[in-house]
């Protein structure tokens, strides 16, 4: 039996004989950028940077300005030097409030230029079993 984890990778589910009925992903995402929404119009870098620090070495944060006004767009982006760090950021702080407003961070799809992006789709669990 497979399963999809949460992003986006089979899971392998081990039969019960053997051990305890548990969840293994085959691989780790091998991305070390986050996408972060729901930010706060008063968030700046610096305050990015030190929210997300404790997980790793953030190595860039870039926050999306709209042209017009210079204000927050609500998300960003925050680069770990590994995806390990990158990960265990993603599962401290996905839906944690910060400065207010909960937190919905996915990992970055990378931007390739004109191609069209492709998302992955997600399986639901009865298509799962079949």
């Amino acid at each position: 039996m497979a399963m999809l984890c949460s992003f986006g990778r089979i899971l392998l589910v081990r039969p019960a004989a053997a051990i305890p009925l548990r969840f293994y992903c085959a691989s780790s995402p091998s991305n070390s950028k986050l996408f972060v929404g729901g930010l706060s119009w008063t968030v700046d870098e610096k305050s990015l940077h030190d929210a997300f620090s404790s997980f790793g070495e953030v190595t860039e944060v870039r926050i999306m300005y709209d042209k017009g006004s210079g204000r927050s767009r609500g998300f960003g982006f925050v680069y770990f030097a590994t995806a390990y760090e990158a990960k265990c950021a993603k599962e401290a702080m996905d839906g944690k409030a910060f400065l207010g407003r909960p937190l919905r961070i996915s990992f970055a799809l990378e931007k390739v230029r004109g191609a069209p992006v492709v998302v992955p789709r997600l399986l639901n669990s009865e298509e799962s079993q079949n």
